[in-house]
């Protein structure tokens, strides 16, 4: 199907307002629209909405703070802070003075927190006193006592200084405040200074991986990549003017923060970040902020389209959808234009090291396409490179056994590898890691497996943690998985490999049983071996809650961590 002419309409003014690309930061850009749209909403909350004049101002007096307090350019400041405006203010604060966001996951407990304090070699923490049960404070008294006034310490000797916001309330004596870090002069000549020198190519933000696959590194991205992607997504996506983004997805991911808040600044629009996924809470957002789009992964996109039928409101203002991070059934896409009532639903494809989406499905594209896609690379425009004929990135797929690549229509399957604009240069501090994730020619691996269409559409079938060799045969764990979900008493299948003394590696599958269906593993086992070949067939087979998969703030499990819970569970293999 072609594209919409509204969506090609969105597309001329966007790329109207934007004649040429002119590199420039994180605070430069956030400066050039406010100067055109002061007074519109840029960030809504359930108390107020605040105003990109009212959000600079903010950032300003928030990045005099940290002049203050002695914060240097390059150095890097870590952020716990839950979806809110005080996130916003912050990160655009650290941008303005030249320094590099380190945005963390806010379920991290004490050990996590601390390795990847030490590894970022963070000089400033703004942390939340606590959230989601999680009590930052304690954390810190067990990593760094005193951190009140002595900040990391000799356990974390980066760590100067340690700013509280104390979401929950709780206080701690001589421990500088957000709020206290915010009265500041917002016009003094050394953040202008600061401002006129930052680089765009210069290091925007560390942001740690999910850790689908391993332990967190942090992947540098640019104020110029960064701005890049999240260009292309408004321009792929076809913005219109003045476009609200709601989501609950967490800000310190690249899915939430470039997606969500950079992709609706070159529209003047406004996101209202929720601190809490609650399908409730989602639909209520919708009516009372008037948004246009909402970021969602598919089991949001479910809870929401089954309150929404159960209790309806207004969501006239709605157009879009954007789920992602994992594939939904053609049913679902049907479910959410006719219970939701949008025009425009989207998939795509991105990783942390990539700057977000790399690839997006289309306004038009069929459902079929939507479901089995995760879309082609996404229109670039202005911000393309011209080294790539005018895209972000170009992809190709690499045999695992021959190492032949293919691109487009050459009908290989294989490790998924990328190179483009919008992709990391590495991992912090990590060369080891940096140079694995890369093939000498600077195409970097993704991890995921699968084919590049004719029409440059991309189809996954699994990740390479979801390849092992069973007795020298490649078993792909997303056909064994395919078929245990086909049973009637499978509602989740994930499979691992483990490792073996005699056949190398042996599957091992997790099974979330269906509800109102015993589960058997032999009968299982059974059913995998009639339809599979024997090598393919699980050798264990473990049950599990579907609330106690070991997942990412995103959604996506963790299958590394199944691995070691079944070694757990099993025992050593050798």
């Amino acid at each position: 199907m072609g594209i919409p002419d509204a969506s090609q309409r969105r597309r001329d003014d966007l790329e109207r307002r934007f004649p040429r690309w002119q590199p420039m930061t994180l605070a430069q850009h956030f400066d050039r629209v406010t100067a055109t749209h002061p007074n519109r909403p840029c960030v809504f909350t359930d108390q107020r909405a605040y105003t990109y004049a009212e959000m600079r101002e903010w950032s300003c007096r928030l990045a005099a703070g940290l002049i203050a307090i002695g914060v240097e350019p390059g150095e890097h400041v870590a952020m716990i802070l839950a979806n809110s405006a005080e996130f916003v203010a912050l990160k655009y604060a650290i941008a303005r003075v030249g320094a590099v966001a380190v945005p963390l996951n806010y379920q991290l407990r004490a050990a996590e927190l601390g390795y990847i304090l030490r590894q970022s070699r963070s000089a400033v923490l703004v942390t939340m006193d606590s959230f989601w049960q999680v009590d930052f404070l304690q954390a810190l008294d067990t990593l760094a006592p005193g951190w009140e006034q002595r900040g990391g310490g000799a356990a974390l000797p980066d760590l100067r200084r340690v700013v509280l916001w104390s979401h929950g309330g709780a206080q701690r004596a001589g421990a500088l405040t957000l709020q206290e870090l915010a009265v500041h002069d917002a016009n003094g000549q050394d953040l202008r200074r600061r401002e006129a020198v930052t680089a765009p190519e210069s290091a925007a933000d560390i942001v740690y991986t999910s850790g689908t696959t391993g332990s967190p590194k942090g992947a540098v991205l640019s104020h110029d990549m960064v701005l890049r992607s999240a260009y292309g997504s408004a321009l792929t996506r076809a913005f219109a003017d003045g476009w609200r983004v709601l989501f609950a997805l967490p800000l310190y991911h690249v899915f939430g923060y470039i997606e969500g808040l950079v992709a609706s600044q070159f529209v003047g629009g406004a996101v209202t970040p929720q601190m809490n996924f609650d399908p409730d809470t989602t639909l209520r957002g919708i009516e009372r902020h008037r948004a246009t789009e909402v970021l969602l992964v598919p089991t949001m996109t479910i809870a929401v389209v089954d309150r929404a039928v159960k209790k309806p409101g207004d969501l006239s203002s709605l157009e879009a959808v954007f789920s992602a991070a994992a594939p939904a059934p053609v049913w679902l896409w049907e479910r959410v234009k006719a219970d939701l009532g949008v025009e425009y639903v989207f998939t795509g494809y991105g990783s942390t090291e990539a700057s977000a989406s790399t690839t997006l499905t289309f306004p038009g594209d069929a459902l079929e396409i939507v479901s089995s896609t995760v879309g082609r690379p996404k229109i670039a425009g202005v911000a393309g490179d011209p080294a790539l004929d005018g895209q972000l990135v170009e992809y190709q797929a690499v045999d695992p056994l021959s190492g032949q690549r293919g691109g487009p229509g050459s009908g290989v399957v294989g490790e998924l590898v990328v190179r483009g604009s919008t992709i990391t240069s590495g991992y912090y501090a990590k060369p080891d890691e940096t140079a694995a994730a890369y093939y000498p020619d600077r195409w970097m691996r993704t991890g995921d497996v699968g084919r590049i269409r004719a029409d440059g559409y991309l189809e996954l079938t699994g990740r390479n943690v979801d390849l092992y060799k069973c007795g020298g045969e490649l078993v792909a764990c997303k056909e064994v998985e395919d078929v245990l979900t086909a049973h009637p008493a499978v509602a989740q299948a994930y499979v691992v490999g483990l490792p073996d003394s005699k056949l190398g590696e042996i599957g091992c599958a997790w099974v979330v049983a269906a509800d109102g269906h015993p589960a058997d593993s032999k009968e299982l086992m059974r059913y995998c071996r009639q339809h599979l070949a024997i090598f393919k067939a699980p050798y264990h087979m473990l049950f599990v809650s579907a609330g106690d998969l070991p997942r990412t703030a995103t959604g996506k499990v963790q299958k590394f961590r199944l691995v070691e819970r079944a070694q757990e569970e099993l025992g050593s293999f050798a």
